[in-house]
């Protein structure tokens, strides 16, 4: 079954006392749809809307109240109502109808036994225009791609998921993670990808599906730009994104174009909403609250490294690899960390961090910062041995707790570090497969090793 973990908070939503209509929101081709008729299977009831179709979006264009919107859904699509069954409508391409947004306010308050769930492909690009939001009478989940844990229940590696589970991970179990975690790195996590990687098992096979995504984002570029030379702007910005993705970008000329900060920082925000990409800037202290200073370069994020792999060209790279931090001077692992960070967080707040110490002729950077106890636990992504952690003894000098966390090409472990100043903290270096369970490992250590994070 594809994307588990998310199914769990679906089910845990299905039975709040106080569910509120719930708004799935993603980029296109996360597997949105898929998901809600998965996980429908919940239900006696399944009402499908999709509001591309006339028929379907008809009601909600001559929408008069909530009690003739609810008898019209049912009598369309042939199904009794009736308090006895548990229902759930999916309203899906909410977007074609942004008022029925609004709308989703009246099920709560009308018939609130009725399970509601929304969304849409370019859902993102309608929040800033002028339609009124039922602003605490609704929720809103985050769908991203198929996480490494997702990724071993698709291709029917269930004993391997088993061990991933275990807090610690067994010795024996960690050479064959660490060889499907390499694929899982190659292909990525777009969940049409998978599922045919899963039934072929065929990696030349997916040349065309990878062709045929980026096409559908270059393709939606008409549909929220505002007129033809955005349109331009757009597209430059997708396909020169992937080969920027993990760097730390500038907005005038980005990819070696002549473009103004102004049209690109206006072409990479508007792709932000789409939720292709995410624009990432540094933190500079080392303690609550997170405040990304926004005048500093920010981090580039792509919605997927597969993508990226794909764009770019280094998949025989990827191949024959002992470490994936050699490819692409270690941009690909690092994205992907990022990206398995954030693949366990739903809210649609979620973020991801780092830091950076910056003055005249020093720098200092840690490759993300992870929200935790209070506390602000920093993660790098680095090869080899653990002596090459500058940035890392500088923060830790600033934070005031003695963990953390080194993602790497090696066996779980712990051990001490000291920084230049004296500062004792420990170094907790986990393999690159263990990134989907950062807060299990956290809490291991806390609980299980006795260490105390402050």
């Amino acid at each position: 079954m594809f994307k588990r973990q998310i199914i769990k908070e679906l089910e845990k939503w299905m039975v709040q006392s106080d569910r509120k209509p719930l708004v799935l929101r993603g980029a296109r081709q996360v597997g949105k749809t898929t998901l809600v008729n998965q996980f429908a299977a919940n239900f006696e009831q399944y009402i499908y809307l999709n509001l591309e179709l006339p028929e379907d979006r008809e009601p909600f264009q001559d929408f008069r109240n909530i009690e003739t919107l609810i008898q019209t859904l049912f009598f369309i699509k042939n199904i009794l109502i009736s308090k006895k069954h548990k229902t759930l409508i999916f309203i899906d391409e909410i977007q074609e109808v942004p008022e029925a947004l609004n709308m989703l306010r009246y099920f709560k308050e009308s018939e609130p036994q009725i399970a509601i769930i929304a969304a849409g492909s370019m859902l993102e690009t309608i929040f800033d225009k002028p339609i009124h939001f039922p602003v605490g009478r609704i929720e809103y989940k985050m769908v991203r791609p198929v996480s490494f844990p997702e990724f071993l229940d698709a291709i029917g590696e269930q004993e391997a998921l088993k061990q991933l589970e275990k807090i610690p991970i067994a010795p024996f179990a960690q050479n064959k993670l660490f060889t499907l975690f390499q694929t899982y790195a190659l292909i990525g996590g777009m969940p049409e990808i998978v599922d045919h990687y899963s039934k072929n098992r065929d990696l030349f096979a997916l040349k065309n599906i990878y062709d045929s995504l980026i096409n559908s984002y270059l393709e939606d570029v008409e549909k929220y730009a505002s007129n033809k030379p955005q349109i331009l702007h757009i597209r430059h910005v997708i396909r020169s994104a992937f080969s920027m993705a993990g760097k730390r970008i500038k907005f005038e000329g980005f990819g070696s174009s002549e473009y103004r900060s102004r049209e690109m920082g206006e072409s990479l925000r508007t792709l932000e909403k789409t939720l292709l990409l995410q624009l990432i800037y540094p933190n500079t202290a080392a303690t609550f609250p997170l405040l990304p200073d926004i005048k500093r370069s920010p981090r580039l994020q792509m919605l997927d490294t597969g993508l990226i792999n794909y764009f770019v060209g280094i998949q025989k790279e990827i191949l024959g690899t002992d470490d994936l931090a050699s490819i692409f001077q270690g941009t690909i692992i690092e994205h992907l960390v990022g990206q398995e960070i954030l693949a366990f967080q739903y809210t649609s707040l979620s973020k991801l961090h780092f830091w950076v110490k910056e003055k005249k002729g020093s720098s200092a950077e840690v490759d993300f910062l992870f929200p935790f106890d209070g506390k602000l636990i920093p993660i790098e992504v680095k090869s080899g041995k653990a002596g090459k952690l500058k940035s890392l003894h500088i923060f830790m000098d600033l934070a005031p707790h003695t963990i953390a966390i080194r993602f790497y090409s090696g066996k779980l472990n712990i051990t001490e570090a000291i920084t230049p100043n004296g500062k004792k903290y420990q170094l907790v270096n986990l393999p690159y497969f263990l990134v989907s369970k950062l807060e299990e490992y956290l809490g291991w250590l806390i609980i299980e090793q006795n260490h105390d994070i402050i």
